[in-house]
């Protein structure tokens, strides 16, 4: 999460259900599933949400007796807004990612999508490791997911996977490592050499 729009938001909480909001304009959600997809608790996330239903950045909804949020895409400043969320590169900041060893012997972790603001790419992560546990890989995935705004498409192979289908030279995987994107571990000997001689 970024520390500039943290510091002039003036906090996390309000930074994470800014960038939510923006990155999911079409949905609306429960005070519930707000706090939980973005990993706040329950009053900091109510207080949040009263505050910018006040100034109307969001609107507020009752159905039979339920409180639902969603963006008010005709709010003074919403292209504003949706532009600064969108130039605040979320790599640098996202203490989530220093998470990933943790899940397993990892290979490969390179990002990309919306993690880098490149929306060409088909994926936002690739994952390469062996011995995988699922329970660390889902609560990992839900810490980045609450750091970006949306929900993270990401694919996961094991080094025999990832080796064959580099070898077949896999369309996807070529196109992935050959745009723009960030390697957070790369223990791969010679894929930097293999996709650079591809250039």
């Amino acid at each position: 999460m970024s520390e500039i729009l943290e510091n002039l938001f003036g906090s996390k909480s309000k930074t994470r259900l800014l960038r939510f909001f923006l990155q999911n304009p079409e949905q609306e959600y429960d005070p519930k599933e707000i706090a939980k997809r973005n990993m706040l608790k329950s009053i900091a996330a109510r207080r949040e949400l009263e505050s910018l239903a006040k100034i109307k950045f969001v609107l507020k909804r009752l159905k039979k007796g339920k409180k639902s949020y969603m963006l008010n895409q005709d709010f003074r400043f919403y292209s504003e807004l949706k532009n600064l969320v969108s130039k605040d590169n979320i790599y640098p900041h996202s203490n989530g990612l220093n998470k990933i060893k943790s899940i397993g012997n990892i290979k490969l972790a390179a990002i990309s999508g919306a993690f880098i603001n490149y929306h060409k790419s088909k994926v936002d992560m690739i994952l390469v490791g062996d011995g995988i546990s699922r329970a660390k890989l889902k609560n990992l995935m839900n810490t980045l997911e609450a750091e970006i705004g949306k929900e993270i498409d990401f694919v996961l192979m094991n080094a025999e996977e990832f080796k064959y289908r580099l070898n077949m030279l896999d369309k996807f995987i070529l196109e992935f490592l050959e745009g723009p994107h960030e390697e957070v571990i790369n223990k791969i000997v010679g894929l930097k050499r293999l996709i650079a001689n591809r250039k």
